[in-house]
């Protein structure tokens, strides 16, 4: 009897201290994710912010284009209308 209970302390043993280095290396990767994290998110102060009213000038223009040339009478108003159904242009 003493043999089994000596086995089952180790085995309780073993298990302890593998749950323990487990929960500590999660511990550890937590932390470093959070800190890599944290630097990605900081917003570096030598960079501008990107200019949002870039994207505005690309759809703009066509815009403007196809308006003009609808007024011009080179573009119909059924042409207009089948580019705007297709959802190449705006209303």
């Amino acid at each position: 009897m003493p043999g089994l209970l000596r086995g089952i302390a180790r085995a309780a043993v073993v298990a302890g201290t593998a749950t323990a280095v487990s929960n500590r290396v999660s511990r550890w990767q937590a932390g470093r994710w959070a800190a890599q994290d944290e630097q990605q998110a900081q917003v570096q102060p030598d960079q501008p912010p990107a200019a949002p009213a870039a994207g505005m000038d690309n759809w703009i223009a066509p815009l403007k284009e196809s308006g003009a040339l609808r007024d011009q009478g080179v573009l119909g108003d059924a042409e207009f209308a089948r580019a705007e159904a297709m959802g190449l242009l705006s209303p």
